[in-house]
């Protein structure tokens, strides 16, 4: 299984988490890196993850796994 890489231009870093949006509630949603690529989502590798930002009123949802 080949790993899925960062989505921001020029980084090559695999990714660990995938971004979704919903503009119409400004939510962001930031959760584990989804089972498939999807076309509508953004995968991140773990430094762009720390360094999200989302516009001035808008909500991040981080979604964390469960460790056992």
């Amino acid at each position: 299984m080949r790993s899925r890489l960062c989505s921001k231009v020029g980084c090559a870093r695999e990714a660990v988490t995938t971004l979704t949006y919903d503009y119409g509630d400004q939510m962001a949603a930031l959760g584990p890196l989804g089972a498939a690529a999807d076309p509508h989502a953004h995968d991140l590798c773990a430094v762009h993850t720390d360094r999200l930002s989302v516009p001035k009123g808008w909500v991040v949802v981080r979604h964390e796994t469960l460790r056992v």
